[in-house]
């Protein structure tokens, strides 16, 4: 029976420790084939000082800030419902703008610019809901967004 002088980790722990080794891997700090050795190594390993060991060569993820994410930004990102609804807005106006067009150029001449009338009423809608976070309230309140 082998006794080791450190302290035990858990399968949490490994697990951390592999999603660490993931995300090493998508930024290209180690290649696939060291990304599995490591991996191995970590399911292995029955210390968190082992555990470390195999990090040891790696630059600290935890200090590291997500890309494109300002440290007092977090709540500032548009939920996927606006997201979602903001596509289909653009979707839908540049289809409204084209047919208007492919009518003024078979007209001859531009005609009335009907448009006007499903892009504006719907994009204030839009603007109106994501700036006052009309419905992201009701959501918080019932604990129903994340």
């Amino acid at each position: 029976m082998d006794i080791t002088s450190g302290t035990r980790a858990d399968d949490a722990e490994r697990q951390q420790v592999a999603d660490l080794l993931a995300r090493h891997l998508g930024a290209g700090r180690i290649d696939l084939t060291e990304y599995d050795q490591r991996v191995a190594q970590v399911w292995a390993t029955a210390t968190r000082e082992d555990l470390q060991l195999v990090l040891s060569d790696l630059p600290n993820l935890a200090a590291e800030r997500p890309a494109g994410r300002a440290p007092g930004n977090q709540g500032a990102r548009i939920p996927i419902w606006q997201r979602i609804e903001g596509a289909a807005w653009l979707g839908v106006s540049v289809l409204c703008l084209v047919i208007w067009g492919l009518i003024c150029l078979g007209v001859g001449r531009f005609s009335y610019p009907w448009p006007m009338w499903v892009i504006g009423p719907w994009g204030v809608a839009l603007a109106f809901r994501a700036l006052t976070g009309w419905e992201a309230r009701g959501c918080h309140k019932r604990g129903l967004a994340g």
